[in-house]
């Protein structure tokens, strides 16, 4: 798929593509954060048929919530074409000495060669946590790298079987 970029000086950028059943989309990408996501009209390609404004934070939303889908969809077609990595999801127990704390307290990535690279928290995904992200109780920790990085991982948060 192509996208189209163009620069909207003072504003931000606006992205645009044709999905593949033909049906044109705009995104205008503000600098404070906002988002517009248009529809063009099917009779006047320079004309939108309905415009839906984003805030900030529901910008944000609806970017966890696809590239979250995106990021597992991704992963599990590496998993396929890569042989020994694995993806791993564990609960994280309410007895885990990383309950309350930060994800770089943890140390993951050093101590095992595993990455974290989503949370999910009730219906909230969490895409690439960054190291001051806190854990809580119950969340679904979703990793990728070695079989034994993974395991080595769920012992460190306190999951002793994978």
């Amino acid at each position: 798929m192509e996208v189209h970029e163009t620069a909207l000086p003072g504003i931000g950028v606006r992205y645009d593509f044709t999905t593949a059943r033909g049906r044109r989309l705009g995104i205008v990408a503000f600098r404070g954060g906002a988002h517009e996501v248009a529809l063009y009209d099917e009779q006047d390609p320079d004309a939108t048929s309905d415009v839906i404004k984003l805030t900030e934070e529901e910008s944000d939303a609806v970017a966890e919530v696809l590239g979250a889908t995106r990021m597992v969809e991704r992963l599990t077609d590496l998993h396929k074409q890569i042989d020994g990595l694995t993806t791993e999801q564990l609960s994280l127990p309410e007895t885990s000495d990383y309950v309350d704390r930060p994800l770089g307290d943890a140390r993951i990535r050093t101590l095992t060669g595993c990455s974290i690279v989503a949370v999910v928290r009730g219906d909230e995904v969490h895409a690439s946590p960054r190291p001051d992200f806190v854990f809580r109780s119950r969340d679904v920790v979703v990793m990728v790298g070695t079989p034994d990085g993974c395991r080595a991982a769920g012992e460190v948060l306190g999951v002793h079987e994978l």
